[in-house]
């Protein structure tokens, strides 16, 4: 080899000096959530590029939709958005209800806010608790996952599961709530808001977290509708777009909330959008409470809702209606829906077509983390490696709906 050629040549044709380093970061890394990996080019310290893959879970949501019923395809929806189930649930349903021209009662839509926006501050109280923690917040991180204990064993007394809950059905819901499940909710809530207001005060004066997060990743709104972000990471950019004001379902247009918005775009606003739609959600659930309604949870239509246990045992009819529900399905008119809610991560939608048989003929999922990570990259390039971990926890990416 003749002397005067460098012997690791730079890829870029610049000055070897700054040349261009190839690593892999994940899916190993502790921050990367098991299948996530980052194929990094750096300069130095400096992301120069981003391949992001999000790598495989294998769970095939949609095509496991397509083998069982409607309502055996609900289980399903859990693994979608695991740190908050049960608006999975509600949304999948509620598309189902729509296709049947199928209305709720009152208390049920009233339940299904409540426990929709209790399962929204578990969501952000896991994504920045652990957030927080990677950082080094480790005292605010304990503290949020203490709060979000608390939800997830009033979730538990209501459904009788922690995370798979499968507690909502076409039609309405499993069953009823517990007694004194106001006055638990409203217990749940008070620490909630005291655990919301030291991680504040933790956090939001501190020096390091701020530098942290102030001014990295920035985007412009029109780069985040480019990008089909929705969301908090949408909002953070000051677009006020919240499905549940913009096209309101299950009863959103009673209550009264706002939906908070960033200015920079950056990690920081990130944070404090998901941080005040915590306390807009508490907001939502105490005039939930004060208005609730008594009467039944689901319809009374044997061709959606499953039989009493009484009919079936007690009566030739309960038992048909329960056997043709259990074996052929809800049979769902013919035709096609796209119906979409406010998920913690942004906008869930579901696409569902129906042949009119018992049995979903398409299912396709809209999973806000699947536009979130397309534009991670765009997000952290120019940062340093340091801020991989905090702009990929803000993103709050969630392997069960990214790879479905």
């Amino acid at each position: 080899m003749s002397a005067d050629k460098p012997l690791t040549p730079n890829r870029d044709g610049a000055d070897p000096l700054s040349e261009i380093m190839e690593i892999q970061m994940g899916p190993s890394h502790p921050a990367s959530h098991g299948t996530v990996k980052f194929n990094l080019r750096l300069d130095g310290e400096t992301i120069v590029n981003c391949d992001t893959e999000i790598g495989f879970l294998h769970r095939g949501f949609e095509k496991m939709c397509e083998q069982g019923t409607w309502t055996q395809a609900i289980p399903y929806t859990d693994r979608l958005n695991y740190a908050s189930p049960l608006i999975n649930n509600f949304i999948f349903c509620e598309a189902v209800e729509r296709m049947c021209s199928v209305t709720v009662p009152e208390r049920c839509s009233y339940l299904l806010v409540i426990l929709s926006e209790l399962a929204r501050i578990a969501d952000h109280l896991t994504c920045l608790g652990m957030g927080a923690s990677e950082m080094g917040a480790v005292s605010a991180g304990f503290y949020m996952v203490e709060a979000r204990e608390l939800i997830y064993n009033l979730t538990a007394r209501v459904t009788g599961a922690r995370v798979t809950v499968s507690y909502g059905r076409v039609g309405g819901l499993r069953h009823d709530v517990p007694g004194g499940f106001a006055d638990d909710v409203r217990a749940c809530i008070a620490k909630v808001e005291q655990v919301l207001g030291d991680c504040e005060k933790l956090l939001e004066r501190n020096r390091i977290f701020i530098g942290r997060m102030a001014g990295v990743a920035v985007m412009s709104k029109e780069e985040a509708m480019a990008y089909g972000l929705t969301g908090p990471l949408l909002r953070a950019t000051g677009v006020a777009f919240d499905v549940r004001k913009a096209e309101p379902y299950m009863l959103y247009d009673r209550f009264d909330f706002e939906v908070p918005v960033g200015s920079k775009g950056d990690n920081f606003d990130r944070f404090s959008v998901r941080f005040e739609e915590m306390r807009q959600s508490i907001r939502i659930i105490e005039q939930a409470l004060a208005d609730l309604p008594g009467g039944p949870v689901s319809v009374d239509d044997p061709a959606v809702v499953l039989p009493d246990k009484s009919e079936v045992y007690g009566s030739i009819e309960g038992l048909m209606n329960h056997f043709k529900l259990v074996i052929e399905g809800i049979r769902v008119p013919e035709g096609e829906i796209y119906f979409s809610g406010e998920g913690a991560n942004g906008e869930l939608g579901f696409y569902l077509a129906s042949d009119g048989s018992g049995r979903p003929y398409r299912v396709r999922v809209r999973p806000p983390s699947f536009y979130a990570m397309g534009a991670l990259s765009r997000m952290i390039e120019g940062h340093t490696v340091a801020d991989v971990i905090a702009v990929f926890g803000m993103v709050n990416m969630i392997g069960g709906e990214c790879d479905r």
